[in-house]
């Protein structure tokens, strides 16, 4: 039986009907010769309906149908905003350590893997009418299940939260030097990296997350999402500026020139740093945590119209994608960081120093609403949903130290986008939307075949959190 039918059972009983002597007299409407058949079968079936009440599909739907407001164009550009964030900046280098076809093809398996995955989540969340994913893992495996997504989501905002601020660290130094008309290896205390993130976090971030509703900040992501565009404009037109950007290499890897195939793309690659090259690419495909509330405000919602919301956004994100890795690495091959921004010099060069500061200020604002959301979650986790403002302020500062210390300490983004795409990305793509429905539909046999796909759909996430976890703890070590 499904979850559904247990569920609308539920409702059933709980409605103000008149008991099991009633149901009896219905037996007179029926010959005497089938009275005894008939009061059998009612009997069995109300023993039935007995014991499913009280059993584990004695929950109740999570929320009550609240028509949406929002248009399906807009939530195509909501969800786009949600899927894209700093991994976009890696992709060059995940490229570079891949080759070109491996590269397509891990891009085009994982934008399919996630459609395929929020469809499994808009279903889960139809059979238990849950609008918040917390809520959704609560109500499919109770309280375990609310702390691992509760976990997952937060691991991934985090994640997204120290990309932005990794790139405050390297980015803003270079900015500031430019205006100032110094060199690039210009040293003094007031453009130190580390020091600029933290000025910047308690200067502007910190007033910003101590709001008590930061929906307002919600704007901010059209103009990210315009930043990035603008972006892989750039990151197109440099590349035919100069045939082999590398000819601006200094001196010191000035043997590097003499290599033959330097300027040469490459179609397929292995080496040490292939391992980061999925995660990567999954971490810049998360956008689950925000599928869920944009689906609630969806106007005449319905699994279909969100499937379509997501195909459409999806395939947008995968063009935008595809592009500025390939130009990103056609610009700079072998040589490509995992901040692709980051190799570009804007000394001289005003363009390019549009771009940093475009692209700084819009990680800046979203921040604060990644914040936002993962003390939320903390509040609710610890069921203190309820505002108090001593609360509120020293769980920020907390949660903000925290943040600036491990900015301060990785190494490079690459080690970010490692972590969480073998982890939360891993977990929020894969395995718990395959869970969550196999859970559901576990008494359901119509759907032995859907089943199967999400029970593959597991052991894809599981195998590949064998598989990567290990190499990238490897890659540590060595």
């Amino acid at each position: 039986m499904s979850f559904k039918t247990g569920l609308e059972l539920t409702e059933m009983q709980n409605m103000r009907v008149p008991e099991d002597d009633n149901i009896s007299n219905d037996s007179n409407d029926f010959t005497e010769g089938e009275n005894g058949q008939m009061n059998s079968k009612f009997i069995a079936d109300r023993e039935s309906r007995r014991s499913l009440t009280n059993s584990h599909l004695e929950k109740k739907k999570c929320d009550e149908y609240i028509a949406g407001t929002t248009s399906l164009g807009m939530s195509v550009f909501n969800l786009s905003n949600a899927i894209m964030g700093s991994g976009i900046l890696g992709l060059a280098y995940a490229l570079a350590n891949t080759g070109i076809l491996l590269f397509s093809l891990l891009l085009i398996s994982v934008t399919l893997l996630s459609i395929y995955s929020i469809n499994l989540l808009l279903i889960c969340s139809k059979e238990t009418g849950c609008m918040v994913y917390e809520k959704l893992g609560e109500q499919v495996f109770g309280t375990p299940g609310k702390v691992i997504v509760f976990g997952a989501t937060s691991l991934q905002n985090v994640g997204a939260m120290l990309s932005y601020l990794f790139i405050v660290k390297n980015e803003l130094p270079s900015a500031i030097k430019f205006l100032m008309g110094e060199e690039d290896n210009f040293l003094a205390w007031y453009v130190d990296g580390r020091l600029l993130v933290v000025a910047v976090t308690f200067c502007i971030i910190l007033p910003l997350c101590l709001l008590k509703n930061l929906g307002y900040l919600g704007y901010t992501s059209g103009f990210s999402l315009t930043c990035m565009v603008f972006f892989l404009i750039v990151v197109i037109y440099k590349k035919f500026e100069k045939h082999c950007r590398l000819q601006e290499t200094n001196a010191t890897a000035s043997f590097l020139l003499n290599s033959t195939d330097l300027c040469e793309a490459k179609y397929i690659t292995f080496n040490s740093k292939t391992v980061y090259a999925l995660p990567t690419i999954a971490f810049a495909f998360v956008c689950h945590p925000s599928v869920l509330p944009i689906y609630s405000e969806l106007k005449d919602r319905s699994p279909k119209r969100m499937q379509m919301v997501s195909k459409i956004s999806f395939f947008a994100m995968f063009v935008m994608y595809f592009l500025t890795a390939v130009f990103g690495y056609l610009t700079f091959y072998e040589t490509v960081e995992s901040n692709l921004l980051h190799k570009y010099k804007s000394k001289g060069d005003i363009l390019i120093l549009t771009v940093r500061v475009a692209v700084i200020t819009a990680v800046i604002l979203t921040v604060p609403v990644l914040f936002f959301t993962v003390r939320s979650s903390i509040f609710e986790l610890a069921r203190k949903t309820k505002f108090h403002l001593f609360r509120h302020i020293w769980v920020t500062l907390i949660l903000l130290v925290i943040i600036n210390l491990l900015v301060i300490f990785i190494p490079s983004m690459k080690d970010i986008f490692g972590v969480v795409g073998v982890t939360s990305a891993n977990m929020l793509i894969f395995i718990l939307p395959s869970s969550l429905y196999l859970k559901i539909t576990h008494q359901d046999g119509s759907r032995l075949m859907q089943r199967i796909w999400a029970s593959l759909f597991l052991a894809l996430g599981i195998l590949f959190s064998l598989i990567s976890i290990p190499l990238v703890i490897y890659d540590w070590v060595n």
